[in-house]
């Protein structure tokens, strides 16, 4: 039972952050390198895998003029990953104007919608998180995404979503692929099986951990629905977008070694691409606690073309909680707070379990996105009014969201 629940703290399926962060630290060392630097690395140094050289940022981002597809491997909740991708999708569009694409994991092919309105300028802020649901189908922070996602509305950059959805994803995980019922089958992208890095990858991470056959199994099949839906997206909007480029930002794991998303780009449309990652050589102690000791393969080939040596910043968010659980389903007015964490900025304020908030600052509250995004636009040392009902009483408390 100890076994099963650290795997699944660090495996979560469905969880693509994890997986990235326990492999963190075999990444460099699993990797084939013809010449080592001669000189250890520091943060901000950039390696030229291939050879041995170190590179200025400039020389990076102008040597990706070369390829059509560049596949940026991140840390998702590093801030330095983030800003990396940031600079090198302006890069691009400065040189490519009209010709950049953005492909993104983070974002499910039934999101495309959304993502289309957000580009157009359609949408606010708001609306586009709650149109895509973004808060249902990606854990990260948005604040870590927003500056690329509002970079590419402005540059009117088209923002591709790239993955499963979550439903098909748990119906993979948990049903071999040839007891799937036909209906699923249908919405499956062509799925190889075989690919023998990605199983000694799985393997070494499960294994090492005692985790039994199925739960292993499942895993692969879910790693390889991602991997090769995201792969299907890329290639079909490359064909029915000659000429375009696309920078796609995802989790190390499915871009590392190549055998995530570009192999399988490739198998479908044979396109140059080049991959660029981050090597967390800073790890505060925080986040140790997160990478699990397992030992990789010595895969045959480079991790990435170029790694980029990065600090793994603590990102703390700028949004503040209110510390409540949220109910939304029933026909009645408002949102039920079905949960209060003691110590809390809603428990200082009054609010109990049972209540039903109706409005946060005069704004109407509909569903439980409504609070949730007027509370993350909220900031350290201000305050609200919240509008309640207990029982058949109005009442209005203050909370204060303090630094």
């Amino acid at each position: 039972m100890k076994i099963m629940n650290r795997l699944r703290k660090c495996l979560v399926i469905g969880s693509i952050f994890t997986l990235q962060a326990c492999s963190q630290a075999s990444l460099q060392r699993g990797s084939e390198a013809p010449y080592a630097p001669t000189i250890a690395p520091k943060v901000g140094d950039i390696l030229h895998t291939a050879s041995g050289q170190y590179v200025t940022k400039q020389q990076l981002l102008s040597s990706l003029d070369f390829f059509p597809l560049v596949y940026v491997g991140e840390v998702h909740d590093n801030p330095a990953s983030h800003r990396l991708e940031l600079d090198i999708l302006k890069a691009l569009q400065a040189r490519h104007p009209g010709q950049m694409a953005l492909g993104m994991e983070m974002f499910n092919v039934d999101q495309q919608e959304a993502l289309d309105r957000w580009v157009a300028g359609e949408l606010s802020e708001k609306e586009f998180l709650r149109q895509s649901r973004w808060f249902d189908n990606w854990g990260s922070d948005f604040e870590l995404y927003r500056e690329l996602l509002e970079f590419s509305r402005d540059q009117k950059i088209p923002v591709i979503g790239l993955n499963a959805t979550k439903a098909l994803g748990r119906k993979v995980s948990m049903t071999a692929l040839d007891q799937l019922d036909s209906k699923i089958k249908e919405k499956l992208p062509e799925m190889d099986m075989n690919d023998p890095y990605q199983r000694q990858m799985i393997e070494a991470i499960f294994g090492a951990h005692g985790a039994g056959a199925s739960l292993l199994e499942s895993f692969q099949r879910r790693q390889t629905l991602w991997d090769e839906t995201m792969a299907e997206s890329v290639a079909n909007y490359m064909l029915e977008n000659q000429g375009r480029r696309m920078v796609v930002i995802a989790g190390g794991w499915h871009v590392n070694y190549g055998f995530g998303i570009p192999r399988r780009v490739h198998r479908r449309l044979p396109l140059p691409y080049v991959l660029v990652g981050g090597y967390n050589l800073e790890i505060p102690e925080e986040k140790r606690a997160q990478l699990m000791n397992v030992e990789m393969p010595k895969f045959p080939m480079r991790a990435v073309d170029y790694q980029v040596y990065q600090e793994y910043e603590i990102f703390k968010a700028r949004g503040v909680r209110l510390g409540v659980g949220l109910d939304d389903h029933d026909e009645e007015a408002g949102i039920l707070i079905t949960s209060v964490e003691p110590e809390s900025v809603a428990a200082q304020a009054g609010i109990n379990k049972g209540d039903r908030l109706l409005s946060f600052d005069g704004e109407i509250l509909e569903e439980n996105f409504d609070l949730i995004y007027s509370v993350k636009t909220r900031r350290a040392g201000y305050s609200a009014m919240i509008e309640l009902k207990r029982g058949d009483e109005k009442l209005e408390v203050k909370v204060n969201f303090y630094p």
